[in-house]
């Protein structure tokens, strides 16, 4: 008996390989409270309702960012997302948060290096676009108060990954992030697949956009916020 005890549990052992005994997923919102999180670059609401984040748009407030105040390296981020189709968000990954007034030195569309300057509290890095099916952008990698629309990581229109993403229904989001690769999934559907090293290390942080001063009040909700940091 001890013999095939011992025989079973090897078998147990070598079924499940080393990356998924080590699985371990941290839920970054508890469901009831916002502990852990913090607003930033602007001042729309967040709140908590039945389980989820709201974000709620205000008037004359810049982007707004609800921050984890822990950052992260290699992960797996996996959430839900439901959004009003005319209000345009976002999930910053490995982002910061600007200090001091900071200037960043880029090359423009032609090798050009140009300044550009963010003020203090700015939230800036690599965001996942989340935006209405129609526009056709989400799950796609925009860099935020930084280099903005880098063409090759946009999502082309009429591509299954334009597509993926369905108005009036929970979307799952699922984001891989180890060493310079980033990789996106917009409902099981592969919509971005990119290679950069400027930031490797950031915030997580729910973007509410600016609007105008004559638009109405629109809503983003997130739940099952969860992450699982890689070796």
């Amino acid at each position: 008996m001890k013999i095939f005890k011992a025989y079973l549990l090897l078998v147990l052992i070598f079924a499940f390989p080393a990356s998924a005994q080590n699985e371990k997923w941290i839920d970054l919102f508890d469901g009831k409270t916002l502990n852990g999180w913090s607003v930033h670059s602007g001042f729309a609401k967040y709140r908590v309702e039945d389980g989820s984040i709201v974000g709620t748009t205000v008037k004359k407030s810049p982007n707004s960012f609800l921050c984890t105040e822990k950052e992260y390296g290699d992960f797996i981020l996996e959430f839900e997302v439901m959004v009003d189709p005319k209000l345009n968000s976002g999930v910053q990954i490995r982002s910061r948060i600007a200090p001091e007034e900071l200037t960043f030195w880029l090359r423009d569309e032609k090798g050009k290096f140009q300044a550009k300057t963010i003020p203090k509290d700015r939230v800036h890095g690599y965001q996942v676009e989340i935006a209405g099916a129609e526009v056709g952008t989400s799950g796609g990698i925009y860099d935020e108060a930084r280099r903005a629309m880098v063409e090759e990581w946009w999502i082309k229109k009429g591509t299954k990954a334009s597509k993926a993403f369905i108005d009036g229904q929970w979307n799952k989001y699922r984001i891989e992030c180890k060493g310079q690769s980033i990789k996106t999934w917009v409902n099981g559907v592969l919509t971005a697949d990119i290679k950069d090293a400027m930031t490797q290390r950031g915030i997580i942080g729910l973007q509410v956009h600016s609007v105008g001063d004559d638009a109405p009040t629109y809503e983003v909700r997130w739940k099952n916020i969860r992450l699982q940091e890689l070796n």
